[in-house]
């Protein structure tokens, strides 16, 4: 992996922690303003936040190598 390469990684990486973190805010959101919560849009908000979890572990593991200790 040449420098472009990773450097392209390391901010598609921050941009998806990014997103990450605003979803969980919304998520933690929507029962507190005390409103009807759309269990639809819920589900769609944590189905999100966890294909962006699994994207940021993927991008993860390819910018930490592995190595065998």
């Amino acid at each position: 992996m040449n420098d472009d390469e990773r450097q392209a990684l390391e901010l598609r990486l921050a941009a998806l922690k990014v997103e990450h973190r605003d979803l969980d805010d919304v998520i933690a959101q929507l029962p507190v303003q005390g409103r009807y919560v759309d269990q639809m849009q819920l589900t769609r908000l944590k189905k999100r936040k966890l294909a962006l979890k699994d994207a940021i572990a993927k991008i993860e593991d390819q910018l930490i190598p592995n190595i065998i200790a």
